[in-house]
């Protein structure tokens, strides 16, 4: 059984951390608002939401999400968002499953409010959090995994992750940030793995938190064990449309040149943050985010709020304490704020 306290716990996310006014180290979404050719895509699609989203709309969706990934149409599932993905989790039926952190929370939350048996496989700091396969139990029948992992920022090998499937286990990784990382030599988006179902998200890269967009992909007959009690149109017009746009091969060239200029920031970033005596920054680091931690976590989080800067408390996710928390990786100059702050507060 979960307690109310540990439900609340799990189910908490950055944008209550963030408020208006506050600069947001929060949250981790690349941009303030949709790119200028995405929004008008957008505003353009508004003139369809007097009618239902149509078949024809879900399979350019799908079409154009499988030419992105080299993947078949019916190995992609439009969903609200890769949260919606975790949500459907206990429909796979699980008997037993295994979670490892620290990670999103959201899918141990669904599978145990579904009263699924959820074991934490909790890595070790003092191995970088790295991905450790004969910790996983051997009678998990479901996985899930973040690749890259919120919130340690670390990314898996592919090889690793691979070594977790097994016959008659479903292994459910998380790319949320995958598009983050160039090359995205570590995802399995593209490969025909049996039992693997992949889930991603757009919000991140391409600044949709209020659309609620993503998708899953995976075998045919997984995705629709998967998606079997979704109600009628589970994703609005606007949502197959911004699937479209993000799939193109522009919107895919411009995504990697974002993720080559996250890589620049986040170590400029990681950089200055670590040359602050009693501020410990997790390395290494792949994603546009950054742990810390300092022993003096709580003090320093509401210090910086006071200092008009938000950051993501981290003890809410399993294996973390209220020491850490987590960081977005922002622009220069946004950075430079935290680092001030973050020195002043510390005494440096």
């Amino acid at each position: 059984m979960t307690s109310r306290d540990d439900r609340e716990m799990l189910r908490h996310h950055g944008d209550v951390d963030a408020a208006a006014g506050l600069l947001d180290f929060a949250v981790n979404v690349r941009l303030r608002r949709p790119p200028e050719w995405l929004h008008k895509r957008l505003v353009a699609a508004l003139e369809r939401l007097g009618s239902y989203p149509t078949a024809e709309d879900e399979r350019a969706a799908r079409d154009a999400t499988a030419r992105r990934h080299g993947r078949l149409p019916e190995e992609v599932l439009p969903l609200a968002g890769a949260a919606e993905g975790f949500a459907l989790l206990p429909a796979l039926r699980p008997r037993s499953a295994a979670v490892i952190h620290p990670s999103f929370t959201e899918p141990e939350l669904a599978l145990r409010n579904a009263g699924v048996e959820v074991s934490r496989v909790l890595l070790d700091p003092a191995e970088g959090y790295r991905l450790r396969v004969e910790r996983v139990p051997e009678e998990a029948d479901l996985v899930v995994l973040g690749n890259p992992t919120n919130p340690t920022s670390v990314v898996h090998p592919a090889e690793t992750v691979r070594a977790l499937v097994r016959p008659g286990r479903v292994l459910v990784v998380d790319e949320a940030f995958m598009d983050a990382i160039p090359g995205e030599e570590e995802s399995l988006a593209s490969e025909r793995l049996p039992g693997v179902l992949v889930l991603r998200s757009l919000t991140k890269m391409w600044g949709l938190p209020g659309l609620r967009a993503g998708y899953a992909l995976g075998e045919p007959e997984l995705l629709e064990r998967l998606g079997r009690c979704r109600p009628h149109w589970p994703v609005g017009t606007l949502g197959l449309e911004a699937l479209i746009g993000c799939a193109s091969p522009e919107a895919v060239r411009e995504s990697e040149r974002a993720a080559t200029e996250l890589v620049r920031y986040r170590e400029e970033l990681a950089s200055d943050l670590g040359a602050i005596p009693g501020l410990e920054v997790g390395r290494p680091a792949a994603a546009p985010f950054l742990l810390l931690r300092s022993e003096q976590g709580s003090r320093v989080r509401a210090r910086l709020r006071e200092r008009g800067i938000a950051v993501r408390r981290a003890d809410t996710f399993p294996g973390l304490s209220e020491d850490h928390f987590r960081v977005a990786v922002r622009e220069p100059e946004e950075n430079a704020e935290l680092t001030a702050a973050l020195r002043g507060i510390l005494g440096c």
